[in-house]
């Protein structure tokens, strides 16, 4: 293994350095017709620049500033960042790169005490008349040196009071396990470079000069620089709050901004501020979280019943207060166990005790009308569910969840992840019209083998690595690139780093859901030849090839009947549930060189196929009889599929979702586009 070095001196051309007492809050930037100043503050560490002016810079998007500094070699010099091997990430250098710049974490809300649910449950005005109540009996009766045993109406106040510290107590333990929940949803793991390899770390590890990589459907980690990459593009409308614009990253617009999502291409960005000095952190620090669980649908009913309840029990009890008053006051009173004859003759403290525990009663009718344990059982229900779906590792952000699914009717389900474990292999290897085992790959001729291999090996965004002698090789990617990457290099024996070593690439038009293809144009380095490169559906690959390589890795023309023999083999493929991809190749000819080089344009015609892969998902264990549950309990299941319609009918009849001999005019299985018309 090679030493990589990390630079710890940068040049920087045309930028003044001043260290005076005034520059150290605030970078300035002057700008006139020769050269672009600017002020960076010292840092109080090995790095020559500031968090400040790494902020600005990418916030600014001043290209002009940039290229002073060096572009982003210089930025990443100064960060002591070698770009294609990433930062040393030995403990030392991660510590140091926290304290000078920050961690990528934001500031959270502060944990809620148990004192303040306490507060929040008496807060309600019939909690307040209540504990008054009580308390004014109490104290009434002590004074009149009353036993308390005979209260009863006491005693249930008490009894209502402690439901309330029950309910409270269920709250604070719910608020505790939500910010448990969110803390494990937030640990998103993403692919960074360090010290030459590629690993897997959790976004609130990563540092200032990290590289990162991105592919489509991530979402960027933090702010930072375009390195290298092809097609990137990102939708930005989480920080603008314009429309949903595609915006297009490359060396000449390369600031990224954390929180946006890249929608198509692939890259590596340098990043240069984490946590709340992005943008997007300043966004999330001028926000205070409210972390309080809305009331789900039932419990929003079931308050409106209690609110209708509450009505008509302070109607009732008011009703017996005045009659409870008008008896007493007037010398009626039937009960004098419970409450004494009024006598003019006796003592004002005397008439406000009885006066009291007639308030008492009220309160008490109060109290029992209204049914404060509905609320509590549902939250203790919802509670014990979510429990359950955590130990089966279903993550339910909201309590609203568990009733929506109990009124659910349909389930849309895709197919990777969901139905399928998401654990692709290749299984089949069609060269032509011919199927080839393991066995069988080393009677291939082998400058077939070789266009294979570089179609494979150069038109990926995987990367496959051995951390060292001792382990495995691993592989970082998708699950269909991680297949077919894993296929290549272990059983076609594919050296990955020399081949893209010996090939200069020219241009790539990465994979799109809608295109279902990707392709590159390379050089080799050695003759200087022009190679194009297609991988991708076979259907589209297929059709997109006047030309096929046969078992023998001869040339052949490719006619209607010979069309017809191949769409049968992919056809075959899919009836057994397995995904089928298709790789195609074309050595251009001078003049096409020429062209091409020039505009940097994938040819897409006149290619020759160069043979087909099946890969499979299997199943996840006891899906079919998830199914089954399902329909038996009448809530219907459909397959939502951006894949082939018949590889996806194949695996919806692996899992009891369509049954043998059943047609798809119901809308069992459907495509995702024709969902969302």
């Amino acid at each position: 293994m090679s030493t990589i070095n990390y630079p710890r001196k940068h040049r920087v051309q045309q930028v003044f350095m001043s260290y005076s007492p005034l520059n150290k809050k605030t970078a300035k930037v002057s700008q006139n017709s020769s050269s672009i100043i600017l002020d960076i503050k010292p840092a109080d560490n090995r790095f020559k620049i500031d968090q400040t002016s790494l902020t600005e810079l990418v916030k600014e998007k001043n290209t002009d500033k940039l290229q002073n500094i060096g572009g982003v070699e210089g930025v990443a010099s100064i960060l002591e960042t070698n770009v294609e091997f990433g930062i040393p990430g030995n403990v030392e250098d991660i510590t140091l790169r926290r304290e000078s710049f920050g961690s990528n974490s934001y500031k959270r809300p502060q944990r809620k005490s148990f004192f303040h649910f306490v507060v929040k449950e008496f807060k309600d005005l019939t909690i307040i008349i209540s504990l008054l109540s009580v308390v004014s009996c109490l104290a009434f009766d002590m004074m009149d040196n009353e036993t308390l045993a005979r209260r009863n109406e006491d005693e249930s106040l008490i009894a209502a009071l402690f439901l309330v510290v029950i309910s409270a107590i269920s709250n604070f333990w719910q608020n505790r396990q939500f910010q448990k929940l969110s803390e494990l949803c937030n640990n998103i793991q993403i692919k960074v470079v360090r010290a030459r390899l590629h690993q897997k770390v959790s976004i609130l590890e990563l540092v200032v000069g990290d590289v990162v990589c991105l592919k489509i459907g991530d979402q960027v980690p933090a702010d930072g620089l375009f390195l290298e990459g092809h097609s990137l593009k990102v939708e930005e409308s989480s920080i603008t709050q314009d429309e949903s614009d595609h915006v297009e990253v490359n060396c000449h617009h390369p600031f990224l901004f954390c929180g946006t999502k890249v929608v198509d291409g692939y890259a590596r960005m340098l990043v240069t501020s984490v946590g709340k000095n992005t943008t997007w952190g300043e966004v999330m620090s001028s926000i205070i979280h409210d972390t309080n669980e809305l009331q789900t649908p039932l419990q929003i009913r079931l308050n409106k019943l209690t609110s209708s309840i509450r009505k008509v029990g302070l109607a009732i009890a008011l009703l017996a207060l005045v009659v409870l008053l008008v008896r007493y006051f007037t010398g009626n009173t039937a009960d004098e166990c419970v409450i004494e004859e009024f006598h003019g003759s006796k003592k004002k403290f005397y008439v406000m005790v009885k006066a009291m525990r007639i308030l008492a009663t009220a309160t008490t009718i109060v109290e029992l009308v209204i049914p404060k344990g509905f609320s509590l059982a549902v939250k203790r229900t919802h509670v014990y569910a979510l429990k359950k779906m955590m130990i089966d590792q279903a993550m339910v952000r909201k309590l609203s969840a568990f009733e929506t699914m109990g009124f659910a009717t349909t389930i849309c389900t895709d197919i990777a992840g969901s139905l399928t474990l998401n654990q692709m292999k290749v299984t089949k290897f069609w060269l032509g019209k011919e199927s080839f085992e393991a066995a069988a790959y080393s009677s291939i001729a082998p400058y077939f083998l070789e266009f294979v291999q570089e179609g494979v090996a150069m038109n990926t965004i995987g990367t496959a690595y051995r951390p060292t002698s001792r382990f495995e090789i691993e592989f970082l990617s998708n699950p269909t690139e991680k297949a077919i990457l894993s296929w290549a290099i272990l059983e076609l024996n594919m050296e990955m780093e020399q081949l893209m070593h010996n090939c200069k690439i020219l241009s790539i038009e990465a994979f799109n859901s809608h295109m279902k293809r990707s392709g590159v144009l390379l050089r080799r380095m050695g003759d200087s030849t022009i190679h194009v490169h297609w991988k991708g559906a076979a259907e589209i690959i297929l059709k997109m090839c006047p030309r096929y390589y046969d078992s023998s890795g001869v040339m052949k023309e490719l006619d209607d009947h010979e069309r017809m023999k191949f769409e049968k083999i992919i056809q075959g493929m899919e009836a057994s549930s397995l995904q089928c991809v298709a790789f195609a190749h074309k050595q251009l000819s001078e003049e096409d060189q020429e062209y091409d080089t020039k505009d940097k344009n994938i040819e897409e015609e006149g290619l020759t196929l160069l043979g087909l892969v099946g890969l499979k998902d299997p199943c996840c264990p006891g899906v079919r009889n998830a199914v089954e549950d399902c329909q038996y309990a009448g809530v219907n299941v459909k397959m939502i599929t951006g894949d082939n319609v018949f590889t996806a009918r194949a695996i919806a009849t692996e899992c009891g979702i369509l049954r043998l001999g059943q047609d798809m005019v119901n809308g069992v299985v459907i495509e995702g586009m024709e969902f969302r018309n």
